[in-house]
């Protein structure tokens, strides 16, 4: 598709994303071969005199340089030395197209010995059977690490301060960020010797990071398996900041000990610089960060005239990243396209509030689309946090969170405009603990509709975030409502004004399945038009301000409150497969009411029946690229089959 018929890059403010790559020219060509009998890296990069790693070529590289690497597993972390000049002359790194080349920041260990001086009993007086347990212990080798030891380094990084600390369990902030594979998958780490007789495939690292006792699943032998351990932060990082115009295609990185942000450290980082290119990569099993994109830390000096961002980010595979997938601060105009960020979260570290598939920071002028968001733990699939303006979220699958709170959470943004459109937004279960839910039988909680701790799932929510565009998604099965949003009095320490989370404009979505509510508007001053509201009970459409607080339904909803005089109400099935596609068809079961209360919520049994509504200037096609015209269906597809 030509971009200038693009409609999906369309920014907001209506101005074409300012694509800046182009055709480069290469003036010289190095090749990796670290498989090759010959290659050296004192070789000169020839196809017949290959180098053996990728950092050498990293080192030779100049503006206009072209690195191939062959099939192979490199481990180092390659640290580029120069960027290059500008869109012509970038220097690229790529996969030579062989098979697969794996950066690796772990490294092999064999030397093992039955561990023991260690009491397997958390108490004395207490007693367990641990005679089949195998704890095995291996020793440090300092020259391995060479500066940096993840075993002696705690996983939270210099700026701890905001954490709230009553509110979150420590342990995993305070484990350390060297981790242990067997078979390329990572043991869970304890925090005491003896927490090693009741967890398999486990691992405990002594007090001066010198000495590791593990224990694999099914009590194995490690001789029998690849046990490898994190001795390198990154796979891919220059040690200089701000080096800029470089390109990395294909490559695998993993294993990256990286520590949780801030600052932003990834397995691949930008470090600061701007104009990168991050293409067909897999990052695999990074400690806490995948890709950083953007300054790094807020407490780095803004240099006048600074570039950040401009960077693209696309058809990577993102697996697996402990706290955060792409990691961007004050990045501006970022393409971030055709990726599947997968697994992220698992370390636990939401209340660091850096956790997220993609977290950025006054995001500006970016493009995110075509990307696929799924099992995300504890964490939001997209956070856009704080002094977002005219950025664009188009075309994404947010699938299938895991203990998630929301799917996306757009934070303190009270200038321009942002517009979430063609996404489908599926299963958000919520985040919060089960045993505080309170129980109140008959009436007595009919009438708190106040947000609690106790029970939260949002597909989409914005705290003090103004000017918000929702328009043709399909949001559903989220546990308490589909959209959400409140005010906030201050934010940045009160130096700027709060957000009112007014004006945003809800329309032409399908709200399907939500637990509590579709809509929580904070106040009347914001917009519903054009919604379908499927298989919804309740008072599924509320206006939190002016008090009292009111819970309605569709009819009310339009009388009341002048909205959704084009929204519909529906009762059928909506799936969404393990592809993102969404399977509709009539529904066996019947809602459940009175005949009158029935007949007047108009209810749409047969999918086909769903009436067009007037289209709008957003998103002129729909999530697979056709054209809509001047009236389409609800939700992000042109046409269904029912």
């Amino acid at each position: 598709m030509n971009r200038i018929d693009d409609t999906s890059a369309r920014l907001p403010d209506g101005t074409l994303f300012e694509f800046w790559e182009t055709p480069c020219r290469y003036d010289r060509e190095l090749i990796v071969d670290g498989g090759a009998p010959n290659a050296s890296d004192g070789n000169d990069g020839t196809a017949a005199a290959p180098l053996k790693t990728i950092g050498a070529a990293a080192r030779l590289a100049t503006p206009g340089t072209r690195v191939r690497v062959h099939a192979g597993l490199y481990r180092e972390c390659v640290k580029p030395a120069m960027g290059g000049e500008g869109p012509e002359r970038m220097i690229a790194y790529e996969a030579y197209g062989d098979g697969p080349v794996v950066i690796s920041a772990s490294e092999p260990v064999t030397d093992f010995a039955p561990s023991t001086g260690w009491r397997m009993q958390a108490r004395p007086d207490v007693e367990r059977d641990v005679s089949d347990v195998r704890i095995w212990r291996h020793a440090l080798d300092p020259d391995v690490f060479r500066g940096y030891n993840p075993f002696c380094a705690v996983n939270i990084l210099h700026d701890r301060l905001f954490i709230e600390y009553d509110k979150t369990d420590m342990t995993p902030y305070l484990n350390r960020r060297g981790c242990v594979f067997c078979d390329g998958r990572p043991l869970k780490q304890v925090a005491l010797y003896n927490q090693l007789a009741a967890e398999e495939g486990a691992y405990w690292v002594e007090h001066n990071g010198q000495v590791v006792h593990f224990r694999l699943p099914g009590d194995e032998d490690p001789a029998d398996h690849l046990i490898e351990l994190t001795v390198r932060e990154q796979c891919f990082a220059p040690e200089a900041p701000f080096l800029s115009y470089i390109r990395v295609s294909g490559f695998t990185c993993r294993h990256a000990a990286t520590g949780a942000p801030v600052p932003q450290r990834g397995a691949i980082s930008c470090y600061r610089g701007h104009h990168w290119i991050i293409e067909d990569c897999t990052v695999d099993w990074s400690n806490a960060v995948g890709i950083d994109v953007g300054n790094e830390c807020w407490h780095h000096e803004i240099i006048e005239g600074q570039q950040i961002g401009f960077s693209v980010v696309r058809r990577c595979k993102i697996l697996d990243c402990g706290v955060c997938g792409i990691a961007g601060l004050f990045a501006q105009r970022m393409l971030i396209e055709d990726n599947l960020i997968r697994g992220t979260g698992w370390q636990r570290m939401e209340l660091s509030w850096e956790a997220g598939a993609i977290k950025l920071h006054n995001s500006v002028n970016a493009l995110i689309r075509r990307n696929v968001f799924r099992d995300t733990l504890r964490a939001d699939h997209l956070w856009l946090d704080c002094g977002n303006e005219n950025n664009r979220i188009t075309g994404n699958l947010f699938l299938d969170g895991i203990e998630q709170r929301e799917a996306i959470f757009i934070e303190c943004t009270r200038d321009g405009v942002n517009v979430i459109d063609n996404n489908v937004i599926w299963n958000v279960p919520g985040r919060f603990d089960p045993a505080k839910v309170p129980v109140e039988p008959g009436s007595s909680g009919w009438y708190k509709l106040r947000e609690t701790e106790a029970v939260n799932g949002y597909g989409v929510y914005a705290e003090g975030t103004d000017r918000l565009v929702i328009v043709h998604n399909l949001i559903g099965r989220c546990r308490h409502s589909g959209y959400y949003a409140k005010p906030v009095p201050f934010r940045m320490g009160g130096s700027d004004r709060g957000g009112t989370s007014r004006r945003a404009r809800v329309e032409n979505n399908i709200f399907y399945d939500c637990g509590e509510a579709a809509i929580v508007f904070p106040t009347m001053d914001n917009r519903a038009e054009g919604n379908l509201y499927v298989r919804m009970k309740g008072g599924y459409l509320r206006v939190m301000y002016p008090e009292p607080e009111v819970c309605l339904n569709l009819p009310a909803w339009q009388e009341f409150c002048g909205f959704d005089l084009t929204g519909q109400n529906g009762w059928f099935d909506i799936d969404v497969g393990e592809d993102g596609a969404a399977h509709i068809r009539v529904s066996a079961d019947a809602p459940r009411g009175l005949p009158d209360q029935l007949r007047r919520l108009a209810l749409i049994r047969e999918p086909g029946n769903v009436a067009p509504v007037a289209a709008l200037p957003e998103s002129p096609a729909d999530i697979n690229g056709k054209p809509r015209g001047d009236m389409a269906l609800p939700g992000p597809y042109a046409s269904w089959e029912a």
